[in-house]
């Protein structure tokens, strides 16, 4: 039994203002007012009986017990996401056939929990699931081969398809352990490396070449990569740098211990995953897909990300409907 004062809400307040450092900043990513998260927390920290912020400094850092209290923390709240994930996925037993395609980024973890969700619900149907990356998932959704579909948008509006959209993923730079200087100018400990590129005829690399277009930024073109793997290994090897996102980062997770990720030393940007369904479809299947969809991505990718790479917080999120 929890003691007195030990609620869900006040575990998410800690959980957010340890990223943070910031009452502000807890309260757009928890909903709740500011004085609401100060109270949450101060209810938290009464009744566990010691404190787990140090209130005097700014931005906010955790006490010696708020650190050994953060990951019990999240492990409870990942569990309760995860369960509340599985148990809103939707009655699908009245579907003969079912096409769906997702983005390739999700292969390691969301994409076989989503298939196993989905299997147990698909009692009845001719079920097919493929990945790829976001422009070949497109092209099968705009030619009618794929009932629903996750990927990247391009922001273009296609009639006869609706969109949901399901996470804000932003642009990162990745670079290969040790390079850079703490405090040091990115860009200047980077000039004796190219630039590794995503394959042109990708979405990704169409959107990061446009936008350093617009920064009026031009680096020497030798590699084009057609993989996040491929693309982060050769990072990790020392050959180069990169642009990517967080969730590519978290799909190559072998490699973390040679990379390291950093925020753009230009301006941010950031791609936005949807899901799409055909507007013939009655709507409440695809709604109740992307809300588990979302449920799925905060525990299983943006969680992990955030408590890596903690100044993601706010910035890599889930889109509410």
């Amino acid at each position: 039994m929890l003691m007195k004062g030990v609620t869900l809400r006040g575990l998410e307040v800690f959980e957010a203002l340890s990223r943070t450092g910031s009452v502000a900043q807890a309260s757009a990513q928890t909903g709740l007012s500011q004085p609401a998260v100060s109270q949450q927390l101060r209810n938290l920290e009464q009744a566990l009986g010691t404190d787990l912020v140090d209130h005097g400094r700014r931005p906010m850092v955790l006490t010696p017990a708020g650190r050994a209290f953060l990951p019990r923390a999240e492990t409870v709240l990942s569990e309760l996401r995860l369960a509340q994930s599985e148990l809103t996925v939707m009655d699908l037993t009245h579907l003969s056939t079912l096409s769906m395609g997702l983005i390739d980024d999700f292969d390691n973890d969301l994409t076989p929990r989503l298939a196993t969700l989905l299997a147990d619900s698909l009692t009845k149907c001719r079920f097919k699931l493929i990945t790829a990356p976001s422009h070949e998932i497109s092209d099968a959704m705009k030619a009618r081969r794929l009932h629903i579909a996750v990927a990247a948008t391009s922001g273009e509006v296609h009639d006869g398809i609706v969109e949901y959209p399901l996470v804000r993923d932003p642009f990162i730079l990745v670079a290969p352990r040790g390079v850079v200087p703490k405090g040091g100018d990115m860009l200047a400990s980077l000039q004796g490396l190219p630039l590794l590129r995503y394959a042109r005829e990708q979405l990704i690399g169409r959107q990061i070449e446009a936008h350093l277009a617009r920064q009026k930024l031009d680096f020497e073109e030798r590699f084009e990569i057609g993989s996040h793997l491929a693309l982060m290994a050769m990072v990790a090897r020392r050959l180069g740098w990169a642009v990517t996102t967080p969730l590519g980062f978290m799909r190559a997770e072998r490699f973390h211990d040679d990379v390291e990720a950093f925020a753009l030393p230009f301006a941010a940007f950031s791609r936005r995953i949807s899901l799409f369904a055909g507007a013939d479809w009655a709507d409440r299947v695809p709604r109740d897909v992307a809300e588990t969809m979302r449920r799925l991505v905060q525990s299983q990718i943006i969680d992990p990300a955030v408590a890596r790479l903690p100044w993601l917080g706010g910035e890599l999120r889930v889109i509410e409907s």
